[in-house]
This record gives C-alpha cells, sequence and structure tokens, in this order.
C-alpha cells in the first residue's frame, strides 16, 4: 500500500532549489606561470540595473603558499555590463603586516581594511572583454619578492583601472576601475590532523519521505545526491548522513530507480567514517529543551511498504518435515512477502554510534538529557563559538564528551563548498585558509574539527576542492573519540522558544491520531505527519524561518483537521409527515472514511433518526439519508447535526440545518389528488356508458336493416307452383 499525501495540505516545505552551476570555467593550474588570454564565459548581458565589472584575485594553492616560495597571482576579469570593456591594467599588492586573528580577517574582507604598508607585487594589461565574457591574467611573483615573508595571513589585493564601457564618445564612456581582496597564507606544512564533516542531506517537496521521481532526479548522473557522492569521493570527509534517505529508497523495494540504488550502493562502498543524523536531521537540542522524555522518531513504515515490491526469495532449505512421535504439525509456509522491519529501513551501514549534531547552542541541560536519550558515552558536536572560541576538537563539558567543530573555518568552507563559480571560490577558499591558519595556531598540534553547513545544492567541483583544502590523509573521527578531552564550558545562552512550538506540533499530532481513527488504517495519516514534524524541526531550518515554518505546518494540520465536514445547506422543503433528508458529508481526504452522522432536532415537532454510520470513499461527497417524522402540520425546525468517528471521536461540531415542515400540504395534496381521481374515475364511467349505449343503438340498426333488406327479398321471390 502506498501513501498518497491529501488535498487539504501535508506540504511542510518546497523541494529546496536546484544546485547552482557555474557560469564559467577556469582551466589554469594555479601554480604554473600563464601568460595572460582571454577565457569566454558564455554568459547573458545582465540588466541595465545590474552592469558591473568584476575583479577576482587569488595567489598560491587555494590561497597557500610555503615560506620563501615564489608563486602566482591569478586575475579573473568578468565584463557583466551591455558593452565592450576596453584593455586596462591590473596592480597586484600585498600587505607586509599580517592579520592577527579572526577579527582581523574579517575586517580585511569585509571593509578591506589593513594596517601597515602594500608592496606591488607586479602589474598586468589586460585585453578588451566583450559584453558578458570574462578574461584571466597572471603575474609571476618571484621568490625575492615574498620569500621574506614570515608565517602568517598577509592582505593581498588587486586594482584594474583604465578600462571603460560606452559608445565611441568620451561622454558616452563609464569608468570601470574596480579592486577584488583576498588573502596570501604563508605557512609550512600542517602538523595537525584537520577533519571535516559533511551532512549528506535531502528534503522532500511535501515532507514525507522522498518519492520515486525525486530519487530519480536526486540520483540522476547531474542530481545533488549524486554532486554530493562525487564530492567527497576520495577524500577523508567524514559524512553525516541523514537516514531518511537510504530509508526512502529501501521502502520502494524494486520499485526503486536503479540509479538511486546504486547510489545507495555507492554510499555503502565509500571509506569514509559515517554516522547518522536525526531522522529528517532533527534537532535534538530543541527536544531536549522541551523535556521530551525520548528523541522522537518516525512512527512506522509500514505504510510506505508494498508487498508487490518485496517479492520472496527463493527457497534455499528444504521444509521442515515432522518429528516422529510429535503430535504437533509443521507450520505451513507463508505466501506473505519478508518485508524490512523500520531498523532494517533506516540503516547507516558502518555509522558510529551515539553522535549528536544539534544546533550550535545547547546547554548542559542538553548534554545530559543527549546521554539519557542515547546512553553512556554519547559525543555532541557544537561549534566553538558554543565553547568560548576553543578550537580543540575534543572537549569535554561537566563529564560529558563533546567535538568542537571551529566556527570561523566551518562558515568559510561552507562558502566555499557551496560557491559554483571557480574565480569566486577561490576567494574563499583563501579565507579558509587563514581561518584554519589561525585555529591551528590557538591549538598548535591538536586535532582540528571543520563541519560544512547543511546545504543540499552543492557542485561535486566545489565540495571537492572545499574538503581537500582542509581535510588530512589519516584523519581518524573513531580514534579522535578517544583521544584526552580539553576542559570546556558552555558560554552561551540556548535560544528557548522552539520549546513552545515542540508542544504545539505534538499537540497537533495527539488532534490527529484521534481525528485519524476514522481512518481503516490510521498510520496512513499519522506515519507520514511524525516524519514532517521532524523535518519541520531540521537543524538546517534557518532561525528567521523556523517560527514561519511550525506555523505553516500547523495551518496544514488544520486544514487537514477539516478536510471531513458538512457543507453548509440551505433550507430543507420537508412537505411530508415522513421523508429521508438529504444530508452531504465532504471528505477531501485520500483515503476512504467511516463515520457516524448524529441529528437532533432542536424542537420536539420532529422526530430523526438520531445515528447514521456510512462510508465516504476518498475526495468525494456522499449525501447521507437521515429519516425524520414531523408531528405538526408545519413549521421550521433548527436540525442540529454532528460527524463523530466509529470511536465516538467528535470529527466536526454542531451544523445547524433548518428544516421548513410543510406536513399539512400533504394532506391538500391528497385531497386534490383524491378529488381527480374521482373526477377521472367518473369521466371514465360516462364515457364507457356512453359508448356502450352507442354501440347498443348502432347494433340495432343493423339487426333493423338486416330484417328489412330480408323481407324485400323474400317479397321479390316467384311462389311455387304458378307460371308466369
Amino acid at each position: 500500500m502506498s501513501v498518497k499525501t491529501p488535498e487539504t495540505g501535508f506540504r511542510a516545505r518546497l523541494q529546496q532549489l536546484a544546485r547552482r552551476t557555474a557560469v564559467f570555467a577556469i582551466a589554469l593550474t594555479l601554480a604554473c606561470v600563464a601568460s595572460p588570454g582571454a577565457v569566454s564565459a558564455a554568459e547573458t548581458p545582465p540588466a541595465d540595473d545590474e552592469q558591473s565589472v568584476e575583479l577576482y584575485v587569488s595567489a598560491g594553492l587555494r590561497g597557500t603558499i610555503a615560506p620563501g616560495s615564489s608563486t602566482s597571482a591569478l586575475l579573473s576579469v568578468r565584463n557583466r555590463t551591455d558593452s565592450e570593456l576596453t584593455a586596462g591594467r591590473v596592480r597586484v599588492e600585498i600587505g607586509t603586516t599580517p592579520l592577527v586573528d579572526d577579527e582581523a580577517v574579517s575586517t580585511w574582507f569585509d571593509d578591506e581594511e589593513a594596517a601597515g604598508e602594500f608592496t606591488t607585487l607586479g602589474t598586468e594589461g589586460t585585453e578588451p572583454i566583450d559584453a558578458g565574457e570574462s578574461s584571466t591574467a597572471t603575474v609571476f611573483v618571484p621568490e625575492t619578492t615574498i620569500g621574506e615573508l614570515s608565517p602568517g595571513i598577509y592582505p593581498l589585493r588587486a586594482e584594474l583601472t583604465g578600462a571603460t564601457t560606452g559608445g565611441p564618445t568620451a561622454d558616452d564612456e563609464v569608468a570601470r576601475d574596480t579592486t577584488a581582496t583576498s588573502v596570501l597564507v604563508v605557512a609550512a606544512t600542517s602538523a595537525s590532523l584537520v577533519g571535516v564533516l559533511v551532512p549528506i542531506t535531502a528534503t522532500p517537496a511535501d515532507g514525507a519521505l522522498l518519492t520515486t521521481d525525486e530519487l530519480a532526479a536526486l540520483t540522476a548522473p547531474e542530481g545533488s545526491l549524486t554532486a554530493q557522492l562525487d564530492g567527497v569521493a576520495g577524500t577523508t570527509a567524514v559524512l553525516a548522513i541523514d537516514p531518511s534517505i537510504p530509508a526512502a529508497i529501501r521502502v520502494l523495494g524494486t520499485a526503486a530507480p536503479e540509479q538511486a540504488t546504486e547510489w545507495l550502493a555507492r554510499l555503502d562502498e565509500l571509506p569514509n567514517a559515517r554516522f547518522a543524523l536525526q531522522f529528517g536531521d532533527a534537532d535534538a537540542a530543541v527536544q531536549a529543551q522541551a523535556q521530551l522524555p525520548e528523541l522522537l522518531q518516525p512512527l512506522t513504515f509500514a505504510p510506505f511498504l508494498d508487498p508487490a515490491n518485496f517479492p520472496l526469495a527463493p527457497a534455499t532449505d528444504p521444509p521442515a518435515t515432522a518429528t516422529a512421535g510429535t503430535t504437533e504439525p509443521t507450520p505451513a509456509p507463508s505466501d506473505a512477502p519478508p518485508l524490512p522491519d523500520d531498523e532494517e529501513l533506516t540503516a547507516v551501514d558502518g555509522a558510529l554510534p551515539r553522535i549528536l549534531w544539534p544546533r550550535a547552542a545547547v546547554s548542559p541541560d542538553d548534554l545530559a538529557a543527549f546521554a539519557g536519550y542515547l546512553g553512556e558515552g554519547t559525543t555532541t558536536i557544537v561549534s566553538s563559538s558554543t565553547v568560548g572560541g576553543q578550537s580543540a576538537a575534543r572537549a569535554e563539558v561537566d563529564g560529558h564528551d563533546l567535538l568542537v567543530t571551529d566556527a570561523a573555518a566551518s562558515a568559510a568552507l561552507s562558502d566555499a563548498a557551496a560557491e559554483a563559480d571557480p574565480a569566486a571560490r577561490q576567494r574563499l577558499l583563501a579565507e579558509s585558509a587563514a581561518r584554519i591558519f589561525l585555529a591551528e595556531a590557538r591549538a598548535p598540534g591538536a586535532p582540528l574539527l571543520l563541519g560544512l553547513e547543511r546545504e543540499e545544492t552543492r557542485a561535486p567541483d566545489a565540495l571537492r576542492e572545499a574538503i581537500s583544502a582542509a581535510d588530512s590523509i589519516g584523519f581518524d573521527l573513531g580514534a579522535l573519540r578517544e583521544t584526552a578531552p580539553a576542559a570546556a564550558t558552555i558560554s552561551v545562552e540556548p535560544d528557548t522558544t522552539g520549546v513552545e512550538h515542540v508542544a504545539n506540533l505534538l499537540a497537533d499530532e495527539q488532534a490527529l491520531g484521534a481525528f485519524s481513527s476514522i481512518l481503516a488504517d490510521p498510520q496512513v495519516l499519522l506515519s507520514p505527519e511524525r516524519i514532517r514534524i521532524l523535518r519541520t524541526l531540521a537543524v538546517s531550518t534557518p532561525p528567521e524561518a523556523f517560527t514561519p515554518s511550525v506555523e505553516a505546518h500547523r495551518a496544514l494540520t488544520t486544514a487537514t483537521l477539516g478536510a471531513v465536514s458538512i457543507p453548509p445547506s440551505s433550507t430543507i422543503q420537508l412537505l411530508s409527515a415522513n421523508a429521508d433528508l438529504p444530508i452531504r458529508v465532504r471528505n477531501d481526504l485520500p483515503w476512504p472514511v467511516t463515520v457516524q452522522l448524529t441529528a437532533s432536532p432542536t424542537d420536539p415537532r420532529l422526530e430523526v433518526k438520531p445515528l447514521v454510520e456510512t462510508v465516504v470513499q476518498a475526495n468525494s461527497t456522499l449525501t447521507v439519508k437521515v429519516p425524520v417524522s414531523a408531528r405538526v402540520g408545519s413549521g421550521e425546525v433548527d436540525l442540529r447535526l454532528a460527524l463523530h468517528s466509529p470511536t465516538g471521536v467528535l470529527i466536526q461540531g454542531d451544523q445547524i440545518m433548518r428544516v421548513a415542515v410543510r406536513a399539512d400540504w400533504e394532506t391538500i395534496g391528497l385531497g386534490v389528488l383524491g378529488t381527480l381521481v374521482v373526477l377521472l374515475i367518473s369521466f371514465g364511467v360516462l364515457r364507457t356508458v356512453r359508448r356502450k349505449r352507442r354501440e347498443a343503438a348502432e347494433a340495432a340498426d343493423v339487426e333493423s336493416a338486416a330484417a328489412l333488406d330480408a323481407a324485400a327479398l323474400e317479397a321479390a321471390e316467384p311462389k311455387d307452383g304458378r307460371g308466369e
């Protein structure tokens, strides 16, 4: 049996946008010296309000060089105007005073402000660039120019001058001077082990499980899930996998798209360490703050399973035979297919146990609740911003084990992994290198952990390059959990506004539980609903969108609770003392429902059958006949209607229907009808008598004429014995 989505709701969230694609590609090795050349990018010229010229600069390998070495600065100029950009000149400069902390790095990238003097690394001319095209140039920087720079983070700046766009006259020309910033990190080979956590998630359009069509699209060669595996393949990234993805594939059995089953097999074969997120990537922190006795889990996947998609496996063992002397018969083999249980459907092969990755802000009480949920040895992944900026990857708070991701480096690396434009990505990779450099400086030699943000639309090249810029061969998450932790304290207060939201969602779920008693199998409604609640609590939901998401979900729940009802009707005319009142019952759910229609008059002058049970088919309206009897000749009576489930749960409250009784019209009608019948009968008898009389007269006339004819004939005949 398959689960359908009600027409009245359960649209929790739209599917996230299709992953961004690069608008142009740059085929160039950063460490090589190349001559300037134009690289076209088939871009559509922008609208008038988007006229701009963009400049990007990067140096070294993802922004990093070894001390005392030479490098090359790569320049990329993009003409986003609707006219040609003339030739210009680019100057590349480097600051001689290193940026010493995260605040200085942020100030440089955000405001282009840095202390100290700048030294020119070189200049290079640029070629004319057509509208919507781009060009690259390279400035070689010898080791004599930067070889004396000590390890550190140095601001890098490029400036384009002399290039213009516009018409042939000077009055039409627009100067397109622009600048670009980045950093150059001078660093020796890192002695620290750096690990990158990569969440593997996918959100369905309706909030429950991914559908067959969604899985086919996501696991296609250009699909988002395929891109995520392509990005982590060949890296040592640690995978944080949402169990709803393998569950969505496995519940389909043989009906799963071939590429989806291949994707799951490929995931299982990857050597990367992994752990399971909570189902739907639900946030454990908000559940702990709501003081739930245990983490929310899916109720059952039975409504999603179709036995036809799980054929019986061929028997490999001979059937058992009865043992001599036994009286119990040998059980007959079952014809039912072996359906997988919930644990099999949600299993993440090779997952490390007892790891939670909630939202950043948690409290010591939350950590204690997590230990109660998962047991002794539970590890919680938190951001360094939660523990006062501490960068040590392993920490402990009040005896609770933590894995700490560096907040600044994780954010920069997440931006780089999500950037499809290679030129823009180099700037973000350089910032990531700077943040990692500072994090390693805060805890020399200690393992460093970075966590990418939840993002489902990364390009594989961007994800792979970001991971490769950070992770270290040999990083072992399991071994990290066994290292000695550093002492830490929680330095933030968690936002507890979600507590009320959780309570409201669970209250609504309880109301749906009572409502579902009108269904033959309540789980077809309740099982998807629980999954949608988990997705509403997802870590990926931005804080500013959490409240609107909950409100939208509750609105859909309200619509579902109103999907079975008695539509309002106009006054019904009752023209006889005994009749059947037609009452409509609407069912907008995609499943048949069994309801009890109760009717009670507000006036004893009308007798009504108090209870009528009926089945209303899916997405239909049924007219129910309710027998009534009127004790008066005429008058208006209100009829109070309600719907209940077979177990007595109120589905719809009192609905008032006005009945206009005109029972005396029946007597008048019968009198008129009787008179008409008498008149018709009398008229018929009269016609019959007249017809009989007419027929008798006609017969007498015929007999008289026949007698006259006979007499005349007799008179004309001659007498016997007479001659003429």
